[in-house]
């Protein structure tokens, strides 16, 4: 009987440090979790403002949020502020971000706005610094060169920012050689992650992957996240939580109360 408990604590200790967070930096990265972040940029729903443009991030900084904003490369190695793999659901162009040259950007308009895709430089110089990120990193073929040319970048960005994505390789790149920047592991359960290999679903949704790139925060999708012991103890062990996407018609105050922050649209906090 005596082997079995110690079989079981063995294991649970086991458990733990391989979903436990990383240490927080010490350095000064001053209103990460004391705001909430507009996803896209403080978008409309009507798309009158469109997710991910210039406008939307004005907006968010004027309203006094944070901002979530997502990256990827063109063909030319050029880091944009962009969502999608292709360009239909949002520019109406069968065509994937990766194939375009950074200047054929201009040709394509935002939602039916006047808005471009905007480039990560020219993002980074309208924030300032005004209000924190959190910069998604996009599961892109050349995903490595995505986090060297983002983090170049961010390094010369006098504000508050951190980084997330749903590629533990990209988080784990981060806690290799950008330990400094605060990093978060995006998830959700494993039934949420489509088109992922049901095997890496699981480790993602069962935070599990923690133990190859020490994130000190997750990002969890909210509806699936309430019940999880696993996210409840990454906490105790010292890490954040974010929920995300909190829209208009969610329980909005049982989100607020449940993370230390959340990444909403459709409605103003």
């Amino acid at each position: 009987m005596i082997y079995l408990i110690l079989a079981l604590v063995a294991l649970i200790l086991v458990y733990l440090f391989t979903i436990s967070p990383g240490a927080l930096p010490n350095h000064s990265n001053p209103g990460l979790w004391e705001i909430n972040y507009a996803h896209r940029g403080l978008h409309q729903k009507d798309k009158a403002i469109a997710e991910n443009s210039m406008t939307a991030f004005v907006k968010a900084v004027e309203a006094g949020y944070g901002i979530e904003l997502d990256i990827n490369l063109t063909a030319d190695g050029k880091v944009v502020v962009f969502h999608d793999d292709s360009l239909l659901r949002v520019c109406g162009v069968d065509k994937l971000i990766t194939q375009c040259l950074s200047t054929e950007l201009a040709d394509f308009r935002l939602e039916n706005t006047e808005q471009t895709i905007p480039l990560l430089a020219d993002v980074l110089k309208l924030v300032d610094g005004q209000v924190p990120l959190i910069v998604e990193l996009k599961n892109t073929k050349d995903w490595q060169q995505l986090c060297a040319k983002a983090a170049e970048q961010l390094a010369d960005y006098g504000g508050s920012y951190c980084i997330e994505s749903f590629h533990p390789g990209i988080v784990s790149w981060f806690y290799k050689n950008r330990p400094a920047v605060v990093r978060g592991q995006l998830s959700a359960g494993h039934q949420s992650l489509g088109g992922t290999p049901r095997w890496q679903s699981v480790l993602i949704a069962s935070i599990m992957t923690n133990v190859i790139s020490r994130p000190h925060f997750i990002a969890y999708k909210h509806q699936d996240a309430h019940h999880r012991l696993s996210l409840r103890l990454f906490r105790q062990l010292g890490g954040k939580l974010v929920g995300w996407t909190v829209r208009d018609t969610d329980d909005i105050v049982g989100c607020m109360k449940f993370f230390d922050v959340i990444i909403f649209e459709f409605f103003r906090v």
